[in-house]
């Protein structure tokens, strides 16, 4: 099992991100998707602590940093940043 491997709670911390109510992030070895509630998900490559958006949202990353049991992220786009996240595991089961 990854470090990642799981169904996290995201929660917006600043920026210019939405509040992220119902956002979950399902992670399972070197992918995963970002749902919103019960609408498809937005997939992504786990790239260390990196999640990197394919195909319409590519050039998103999420740079992860841990903190505790939970991680600190920094929405980017292109390289710059436009908001801060924390995830906390919700369920150690991704896929």
């Amino acid at each position: 099992m990854g470090e990642l491997d799981g169904v996290w709670e995201v929660k917006r911390i600043s920026g210019a991100l939405p509040p992220l109510i119902g956002v979950r992030k399902d992670i399972s070895g070197t992918s995963g998707t970002t749902k919103i509630g019960p609408l498809p998900g937005a997939a992504f490559d786990v790239v260390g602590l990196s999640l990197r958006y394919r195909g319409p949202l590519r050039g998103f990353v999420d740079e992860l940093e841990r903190d505790g049991e939970h991680y600190r992220g920094r929405s980017t786009f292109r390289g710059r940043e436009f908001g801060k996240f924390e995830m906390r595991r919700i369920s150690s089961e991704g896929g």
